[in-house]
């Protein structure tokens, strides 16, 4: 029987830092979760406002109206998709429905894809394709079809987390029919698309029988508390997958949520054009302090740097937290990731860098 003592580490743990530094939670300056500086809209806030008076129900098993919503922003036949609480927990569900025996990880990425196989399926074989630093950790369509053989699974993550890379949309037109091809199941994790949504797949996976897509409502619109994701699911693995969830995973604030969140253009447009200008202004500071950031799509960096344990731990005494990313496999302890905040949060970023490494 296989044992994991701990849980994966992951960004966002305020709760460990403030208390240790025994200060109230609001004082940590989190760099460490990459979401959406702008925070929760203001129609959301609203929406959840009213519909506090609903809370003596039960949520909509089905999740009814919020599916009708993400089928006409995705374009896809809303049977072929699951809500679940964050896309983590589809993660999980689809591990545990589909059975793999074989799975392939390009790495680095989220960790939870492991964890989900080696808790469901104790017995599944998992292999590692490592990336090359040298070429930003990039994945091609070539090099995944030089290791494919008889793997049933393969798991995406488009954009990376944690390397902020996105792959092209011609590419992943290649990696969908190679899988299909070679009768593997690719996962696409696209928890960050919102970031750069002119790379989402959903026009690829319409008559796809074997590609999964999977996204996350917690990162671009900052619901990280009520936990909401998605899948689209091929429609000859609907049934399977619908039989393993859990019922009443997903709560009726984070439903109501969701479909203000997709028809909310204003909030999408507007944290397009700030990221823009934040992401602009922390890539001059860190030039300018010769920090190693490798390209970005989306709205945090992954930075290397032969000091990375001491900024982790001299920022961590200032109340700053950014995420260690040794634990990642694929790095090491030179490596750390930075969401970009606001732009007050950003500028004590760097004034804090500077004090560390001059």
């Amino acid at each position: 029987m296989l044992l994991l003592s701990a849980m994966h580490m992951h960004g966002g743990d305020i709760y460990s830092l403030a208390e240790s530094l025994g200060i109230p939670e609001r004082k940590v300056v989190d760099f460490s979760s990459s979401i959406n500086p702008l925070g929760v809209s203001r129609k959301i806030k609203a929406e959840l406002r009213r519909h506090m008076k609903y809370l003596y129900h039960y949520p909509d098993n089905e999740c009814r109206r919020l599916r009708r919503h993400i089928a006409r922003h995705t374009g896809v036949d809303e049977v072929r998709i699951v809500c679940g609480n964050g896309s983590t927990e589809l993660i999980y569900l689809t591990v545990r429905a589909l059975k793999p025996g074989k799975v392939l990880i390009p790495v680095p990425t989220f960790s939870e894809y492991e964890r989900a196989v080696r808790t469901n399926i104790p017995d599944c074989s998992i292999e590692y394709l490592y990336l090359d630093e040298e070429e930003s950790f990039r994945l091609t369509p070539d090099r995944l079809s030089s290791v494919l053989n008889d793997h049933d699974m393969v798991f995406l993550c488009n954009p990376n987390n944690p390397t902020a890379h996105s792959i092209s949309l011609e590419d992943m037109e290649r990696i969908i029919s190679l899988c299909e091809e070679r009768g593997c199941t690719l996962v696409i994790d696209e928890a960050f698309i919102d970031f750069d949504p002119e790379n989402a797949v959903t026009g690829l996976v319409r008559d796809s029988s074997s590609t999964i897509v999977l996204r996350s409502m917690t990162k671009f619109y900052a619901l990280s508390g009520l936990r909401i994701g998605y899948g689209i699911y091929p429609a000859g693995m609907i049934d399977r997958i619908r039989y393993y969830k859990e019922p009443w995973t997903v709560n009726s604030l984070a439903q109501r949520a969701g479909v203000i969140a997709l028809k909310d253009k204003h909030y999408r447009r507007q944290s397009h054009e700030y990221l823009a200008r934040e992401k602009s202004f922390l890539e001059k500071e860190l030039d300018r302090l010769n920090i190693k950031y490798f390209p970005s799509a989306v709205n945090f960096y992954l930075i290397r740097h032969e000091r990375a344990s001491e900024i982790v731990m001299r920022l961590r005494e200032h109340a700053i937290l950014v995420r260690d990313c040794s634990d990642f496999v694929g790095l090491d302890s030179r490596f750390i990731r930075i969401a970009v905040r606001t732009h007050r949060e950003n500028v004590l970023l760097i004034k804090g860098l500077k004090e560390i490494i001059g």
